[in-house]
């Protein structure tokens, strides 16, 4: 095999006689071992030049093996037979915190990516998601680059985990800068937020600063490509050639220290540059007012918040060290013998420091839009303070009949009406003042003038205007306690004289209550046409009933003294 040395072979343990040797205490064929090539090399492995790699040691030694070179009841070498060691122990410890910041991510994750305000055009909710997002990348894959760590020390021979902690602890790397990067930009994104919510054309769309903005994600995220690009896509196969010194030394460290592996850092470099600058740009033109040369010149430290001041050094940390493991591969968490407080201290505690950073800020700082709308309270009561405004308390509105939130005419009506009639105001049950409303009806007299109850008896005797002036409904009485019913109960009979015709017909009590459930002004009606109709005085002995004898319009001919009506011709001559 390409990954054993021919120094390491050492000769099969005699047997009984010349065709035997014993592994353990299982004796196997040496006829057979040699005509299919095997081979004993002296890290207790078995192999014939291919693919194939057993251990030969008790207790994993093969049972036995058939005249075709198969093993019975074999153990490969790539298996997980070792104890757990400080590695995979400080792996495991690290991943149950990488895992609990991950919950804590998510959380602030929930919190400050809720919206309470409309989208705005400038400000998308992606925007002040995207750190939280790069925090739950960067926390999955510390955990699984940790969890696999544990297979690194349980192989025999080095294989997939140790490929897989490598590449996953590379793209923790590149997380944790697009982390930083986009917690600075951000932070520059509301401080901008803040700046022009109380004007939004306070700054220009089009000048330098907003350029600069809309450019410098764009190189971040270059820069951070090419580191990605540079670390990423390779045959990490090499890696795991870790079987014997010789090896390591002649495949495992120069694959791990070629100069795609030296030029990723000075990648991320740039873009933590960028990340700085994008600080001091935030602070210039949305925080630092004084000007002059001494503070323009340290205003970056005393605008800049305490989560920027330890997590920008933290993220530099985590350059350096994934510089000086290109350069030694000691340190490097690709070797299977490390040091294990270089690859945990300088690999693993800069990025979970910031994530921790992360989450504990987002824990105690409040939802954007929430602080946002605190923000325009305390400038609207500023200004009603400066102006001797004082806000209507919360009982203004319902004494003045301006409605509750959600109330629609209808129910507007139907409580002023509730309490019109002296009864409990409430908004639990406005279908039974209609039905009370019905039931008075129903009950008024027969001979009453209600719009809705109209009644008359027909006459044998001749119709003159002695009689329609002597005989005069009268209106019924209304013992009730609300004083609006009682003043509609008076003018009824009056509309009824008025406005004959108006309240005849089945459907008119139905009508009437349509009328007053509707929600909002009547729908306006286009006018009758105008029809020049006259009626002829009744003769005697006419059964119509007394309503239209009685009823005077403007459409007859005669009035009740037999004189002609006067034709009217528009609304002036009424």
């Amino acid at each position: 095999m390409s990954f054993l040395d021919p120094r390491d072979i050492v000769a099969f343990p005699g047997g009984d006689n010349s065709s035997d040797t014993i592994f353990g205490d299982i004796h196997l064929n040496k006829t057979t071992l040699d005509h299919w090539n095997y081979t004993l090399y002296s890290n207790g492995t078995l192999s014939n030049g291919t693919v194939w790699c057993a251990l030969a040691f008790a207790p994993y030694q093969p049972a036995a093996v058939l005249d075709n070179g198969t093993f019975v009841n074999v153990t490969w070498c790539w298996a997980p037979v070792k104890h757990i060691e400080a590695r995979a122990g400080i792996g495991v410890g690290f991943a149950g915190i990488f895992g609990f910041a991950l919950v804590c991510n998510v959380l602030s994750l929930a919190k400050h990516g809720k919206l309470y305000l409309p989208v705005e055009k400038r400000f998308y909710p992606i925007g002040r998601r995207w750190q939280w997002y790069w925090g739950s990348f960067t926390c999955a894959c510390a955990m699984i680059a940790l969890i696999t760590g544990v297979d690194v020390d349980r192989y025999y021979m080095p294989e997939l985990p140790l490929v897989l902690t490598s590449f996953f602890w590379y793209l923790m790397q590149i997380g944790t800068i697009a982390l930083v990067w986009e917690a600075v930009r951000h932070w520059g994104s509301w401080m901008e937020r803040q700046f022009i919510d109380p004007d939004p054309f306070l700054l220009r769309q089009d000048d330098r600063r907003s350029k600069v903005e809309f450019y410098l994600p764009l190189l971040a995220y270059l820069w951070m490509w090419l580191a990605f690009f540079l670390l990423i896509p390779r045959n990490w196969e090499n890696v795991q050639f870790q079987r014997f010194p010789e090896q390591t030394e002649s495949v495992a460290r120069p694959s791990a220290t070629d100069n795609r592996f030296k030029a990723a850092p000075f990648c991320q470099l740039v873009a933590w540059l960028l990340c700085v600058y994008s600080l001091w740009h935030s602070i210039k033109h949305y925080l630092a007012r004084d000007r002059s040369i001494v503070h323009r010149a340290t205003h970056l430290f005393s605008y800049a918040p305490w989560r920027f001041i330890i997590i920008l050094p933290l993220a530099l940390a985590v350059i350096v060290f994934q510089e000086l493991v290109a350069w030694n591969f000691d340190w490097s968490p690709m070797k299977v013998k490390g040091s294990n407080v270089a690859i945990y201290v300088g690999g693993y505690v800069p990025s979970l420091l910031i994530v921790v950073i992360q989450s504990i800020f987002g824990y105690f700082n409040p939802n954007e839009d929430k602080e946002l709308l605190r923000q325009r309270r305390v400038r609207e009561r500023t200004l009603n303070q400066e102006m001797g405004l004082v806000n209507k308390p919360g009982w203004w509105r319902r004494l003045n009949s301006e409605g509750l939130p959600g109330e629609s005419m209808r129910d507007i009506i139907a409580r002023n009406v509730r309490e019109v009639g002296g009864r409990k105001p409430t908004t639990q049950n406005p279908e039974q003042a209609v039905l009370d409303r019905n039931l008075d009806v129903e009950a008024a007299p027969a001979n009453s003038v209600e719009m809705d109850a109209i009644q008359a008896e027909p006459l044998s005797s001749p119709v003159s205007a002695r009689d329609l002036s002597g005989g005069r409904p009268q209106a019924s009485v209304y013992a009730g306690g609300s004083d609006a019913r009682r003043e509609e109960r008076t003018m009824e009979p009056v509309s009824g004289v008025s406005f004959p015709g108006q309240n005849e017909g089945p459907d008119a009590a139905a009508r009437r209550h349509a009328e007053l459930m509707m929600d909002g002004p009547i729908p306006a009606q286009p006018p009758p046409p105008y029809e020049e109709r006259g009626r002829q005085v009744l003769p005697i002995g006419d059964a119509r009933s007394t309503s239209e004898r009685r009823s005077v319009s403007v459409n007859t001919e005669t009035t009740l003294t037999n004189q002609p009506q006067q034709q009217i011709r528009s609304m002036l001559d009424i």
